[in-house]
């Protein structure tokens, strides 16, 4: 076996499901889960009706570029959304979710020819496919925590001169998850100086990136703030999109990887072989989801009604704000994250993510403890009734 696989940590939810072992919930409340990020607001039914009116493309083979109309249409989408002029034939390239791309695209990155172990970095609290594609790929994992002093931010000098001359790739995911935190030009200018200083990619996750509050002020993509810096070429800079969260459609797996020329065509090298190509009846469902907005503005709308209504709720019993975006509330508890999460859901039913789940302890501290994700992914009826929960159990704490 790979002795890599030795490495890799259990999953969040697989970490969860052993905390809430032998725990009987409140059997006079319904479940309310709020612990994972998926969509639950209603799939579009014209997306529904072009996945089903293109059946007939199980009967072919899908190319791994993905067919023509596909790749126009994420161009046309990126143009639209962050003022970039992309190639759709030498910098697209759609994937099967953003998951399995974020993954996949260390395998293509990491060298490990240079005589020494690389380096692959990443945000602390992280999505944890980040570490896993690092220690798959023969490197290992440094993590920058963010925490609530810096603005959940990068200290970037958190890592030695000769730490940086080992880094081959740079995660980073803005909006992020679980603070929302949205990185500023400023921000991306100071990524793309220690790119270019220490000749490592950036792969820029901008899986929540349409899911914002303020209608006239959508989050800096990477691509616009590397335009905006002058770097037209994209140079040491992929992005990765999805459907998932913005259409609604996780079970559709639809994203894409774009960016700079050169690097794309190595990854597309890559995935001929992976073997991973979209079907053709879901590319044609993507087609007419990035064409449409209308349906997006109405997402986000769900959304904003049910942060305007929770975050007071919560933020009245726990250390919490409005994120820049996304759709998570990043909460402090007053107790260890792991009894607030287990005994939210033995006494009220609640399922929340314990922050400590989801990093890991860099600099002599885990950033993610003390802190629950709670995803606000439910119906707003769900949502409120859980905020209510919340703040009993919460306030109960402190009497």
């Amino acid at each position: 076996m790979n002795p890599h696989l030795a490495k890799l940590h259990p999953y969040p939810f697989e970490k969860l499901r052993q905390l809430f072992a032998g725990v009987t919930p409140n059997p006079s409340l319904r479940e309310i889960k709020l612990s994972i990020g998926e969509p639950q607001h209603p799939t579009p039914g014209f997306i529904k009706e072009a996945l089903t009116a293109n059946l007939g493309g199980l009967a072919n083979y899908p190319s791994t570029q993905g067919n023509p109309p596909l790749r126009r249409s994420i161009a046309a989408w990126i143009e639209r959304r962050f003022g970039v002029d992309l190639n759709p034939e030498t910098q697209i390239l759609p994937v099967n979710g953003s998951r399995e791309a974020l993954f996949s695209f260390a395998q293509t990155v990491i060298d490990p020819t240079r005589g020494y172990t690389p380096l692959v970095v990443c945000p602390n609290p992280f999505y944890q496919i980040y570490e896993g594609a690092a220690y798959l790929a023969g490197a290992e994992p440094r993590f920058l925590n963010t925490l609530p002093a810096n603005g959940f931010t990068f200290d970037l000098d958190a890592l030695s001169e000769d730490e940086w001359k080992r880094v081959q790739l740079l995660y980073i995911c803005s909006p992020g998850n679980p603070t929302g935190k949205v990185l500023s030009l400023a921000d991306w200018k100071r990524l793309f100086d220690y790119a270019d200083r220490y000749d490592f990619v950036i792969a820029a996750d901008e899986c929540y990136s349409e899911i914002y509050f303020d209608e006239g002020v959508p989050p800096l993509g990477a691509l616009t703030a590397a335009q905006q810096l002058g770097r037209s070429d994209f140079a040491r800079l992929v992005v990765f999109s999805s459907l998932s969260k913005r259409s609604n459609v996780p079970g559709m797996r639809s994203g894409f990887v774009a960016g700079n020329a050169e690097v794309m065509k190595n990854y597309l090298l890559y995935r001929t072989y992976h073997g991973s190509a979209m079907g053709p009846a879901v590319q044609a469902a993507s087609v007419v989801a990035w064409e449409d907005e209308a349906h997006v503005a109405e997402n986000r709308s769900l959304y904003r009604a049910k942060f305007d209504a929770v975050t007071p709720l919560v933020a009245e019993v726990l250390d919490t704000a409005l994120p820049d975006a996304g759709f998570y509330l990043w909460a402090r508890t007053p107790i260890a994250d792991t009894d607030f999460a287990r005994r939210l859901y033995a006494e009220y039913n609640v399922v929340v993510l314990p922050g400590s789940f989801l990093a890991r302890e860099s600099g002599g501290v885990n950033p993610g403890a003390n802190f629950v994700r709670i995803a606000l992914v439910a119906p707003l009826e769900q949502c409120l009734e859980a905020a209510e929960r919340i703040r009993q159990f919460a306030s109960s704490l402190s009497q």
